[in-house]
Formats: structure tokens, sequence, C-alpha cells
């Protein structure tokens, strides 16, 4: 139990990190001097993309436990719903209900997540407070793992939480994101890397709502 609310808790944090790197690093290069204006422009992007389809490698170090952690996932989004889809979880939001497949298990978990938690999961919650939850601030300009010259900003949260601070590389020329570090309390590092990125997809909305019949013998808890 310890270990999956461990897993869960870095998947939020990660999730976090990914959404950021989405709805901040969208084609809004052209003012990178400018944070507020990335932000501003990198909001409308997202609510204008019809859907979003990514792949990503998410990298997690714990300082504190001297532990580290790799894997792969997707995530598809539209508007306030999301599926993320990582080696051992899959997470269905359909705007109100959460569903949290986990595969070890063979369980589900039901919930109605609400307040920061909320903040921690639901894309459409963090691309409307970005403004009030984050300082931004450009840091200057750098070489991503790809090789390629990225500008780096930084985002430090205005309120106390788990994550203090979040450091987004930006391609320069291609306007995507390279890779995000977010760093916690805890001494939690997440870094992830974004291979392939897609927009314009735009999902039925019963892809984002867990189906009972395609995992019969799975015991769902309902948390709410």
């Amino acid at each position: 139990m310890e270990r999956e609310r461990k897993i869960r808790i870095w998947r939020g944090i990660a999730f976090v990190g990914f959404l950021l790197c989405l709805l901040f690093g969208t084609r809004v290069i052209s003012q990178a001097q400018n944070p507020v204006s990335i932000l501003d422009k990198a909001a409308s992007a997202y609510e204008n993309s019809n859907g979003i389809t990514a792949s990503f490698e998410l990298n997690t170090r714990s300082d504190v436990q001297k532990v580290s952690e790799s894997f792969e996932g997707t995530i598809n989004m539209k508007g306030d719903k999301f599926t993320l889809v990582t080696p051992d979880m899959i997470t269905w939001f359909d705007g109100t209900t959460q569903w949290t497949y986990v595969e070890r298990n063979d369980e589900v978990n039901v919930s109605t997540p609400s307040g920061e938690e909320l903040q921690f999961t639901n894309p459409a919650l963090l691309l409307r407070v970005y403004k009030k939850g984050f300082t931004p601030k450009y840091i200057g300009e750098s070489t991503a793992s790809n090789g390629k010259t990225a500008y780096d900003i930084e985002l430090t949260p205005k309120k106390k939480g788990d994550i203090i601070k979040v450091v987004l590389q930006i391609e320069k020329f291609s306007n995507f994101p390279a890779s995000i570090r977010i760093e916690t309390k805890n001494g939690v590092s997440n870094t992830i890397h974004i291979s392939q990125l897609k927009t314009g997809i735009n999902q039925p909305d019963d892809f984002f709502v867990f189906k009972e019949s395609e995992y019969p013998d799975a015991e769902v808890i309902d948390l709410r």
C-alpha cells in the first residue's frame, strides 16, 4: 500500500509536469523573453488544439530514499478530459469522475478529485489557475538532451506545496517542449522527455471513461 501511494504521488507530480510542458510549450517561442506572454498564448493554443496525444519518458529520482525509476507512457487530452497510460496504471478522467486501474492488483479506484488534488491531475483546472498558481521567470538558452538549442523557463509556485520548482526546456526552432524538470520538497526530482506530440486528435468522449466490460475481473473500489 505504501509503494502504491508513492507511485500515485509520483504519477500526480509527473502528470502536472507533463501538462505544464504541453500548456506552456506550444508554439510561443517568438516572445520567449516574456514568460507571461508565453503562458497566455500556450493556454490559448491548448484550448484550440481539439485534442492532444503525446508519448513521453519519465525519469524519477529520490535523493532521500536513494532510488530511481524510469518508464515510458502516453497521454490523450481533450478539454478537461484525459487518459493517461503508464506501465502499471491507466487513469481516465471524464471531467468529473476519475478511474485509476492498478494492473498489479487488478483493481480500479473510483474518485471525484477536488481541491488541491484536482490541481495535480485536471488539465482544465491547471489551465485556468496557472496565472494565480505560479511565478514565471525566463532563464535563458541551453542545449537540450537531443542537442538542440532550447529556452529555459522557471516556474515557482506562489503557495507552498509538494512542488518547489519547475524548469521547462523548449526547443528554440521547433517550438515544442524538449524536457521538463520538477523538483519537490521531499527530495523527489522528475525529468520528462517528450518524444512525440500531435494536436487535433479529437477522441470521442467515451474514450476518457473507464469501461467495466473491458476489465470484467477487476475489483472496483468506490472512494467517492
